[in-house]
């Protein structure tokens, strides 16, 4: 199995500088906001902290290519560095905390495209959480202040804690008579809300969650932390992996169940 241990502290190292980007424009009075064509926010921070990720990587991995949700597709090859500045935009932009950069590198094999690093970095929260193909997850300040990360063994539907983000994008889909039969039969409900949900998961606080529409850019870092936590994470359809554009991610033993729920 490869070692990603060079890529892993470069991603920390993007980490930190989008870190510095975006914390000196939270809750700025002067951030410029606008709305893109799909009717989503940007602020002036998503763009610039991406452009620095980029930046930094075309002079470190030159050969590799960038996939970023602000500036799309740049160069080809076997292995994409995968990028979401700000994930979490509108929390951003309201000066809610509940924000972070995602950074997943991803490879290409037989399989096709698998996600292999992660870090998903939360200033505002003072939280990073992050895993390598192979080696685990961990959250920490740092590679060197690092706490192992581990799922739960909750193993039934009304022992466990759901995490959400809106109940509309499931309304939306004809899915949210599923949504609502789980949040009744499941033990607790909590809209936390992108990232979180995930990493909470792979923390072992939350057991389950889901949401029914995503990008890549959404899903490769969490996806990552969340497998090598000892958890499971696919898409509604049960396809493994970032790939079916929305997600469902649990500690293993409660998937089929959640699946049974909200799944295709």
């Amino acid at each position: 199995m490869p070692e990603y241990d060079d890529d892993l502290r470069l991603a920390h190292v993007l980490a930190d500088a989008a870190d510095a980007t975006t914390t000196a424009r939270f809750k700025a009075l002067d951030l410029q906001v606008e709305t893109k064509p799909d009717m989503t926010p940007v602020s002036e921070a998503d763009r610039a902290a991406e452009e620095l990720i980029r930046g930094q990587l075309q002079r470190a991995r030159p050969r590799d290519a960038i996939l970023g949700e602000e500036y799309g597709v740049e160069g080809t090859g076997p292995r994409r560095w995968v990028i979401d500045p700000i994930d979490g935009t509108k929390n951003y932009v309201r000066g809610v905390p509940v924000w972070a950069t995602l950074i997943s590198l991803m490879e290409q094999g037989e399989g096709g495209w698998r996600p292999v690093v992660g870090v998903v970095s939360a200033p505002a929260l003072g939280r990073r959480w992050w895993a390598a193909e192979g080696a685990g997850a961990y959250t920490g300040r740092s590679l060197t202040s690092a706490t192992p990360m581990r799922v739960s063994s909750v193993s039934r539907i009304e022992d466990a804690s759901f995490g959400y983000s809106s109940l509309t994008g499931w309304q939306e889909r004809g899915r949210l008579d599923g949504l609502l039969r789980l949040s009744d039969d499941c033990w607790r409900t909590r809209g936390y809300g992108d990232f979180w949900s995930y990493m909470m998961v792979a923390e072992g606080s939350v057991d389950i969650c889901a949401e029914p529409e995503l990008s890549l850019w959404d899903m490769a870092a969490v996806a990552v932390v969340v497998q090598e936590a000892g958890g499971t994470f696919t898409g509604l359809d049960g396809r493994p992996g970032p790939h079916s554009g929305n997600a469902a991610a649990s500690n293993g033993l409660l998937h089929e169940t959640l699946l049974g729920y909200l799944g295709d």
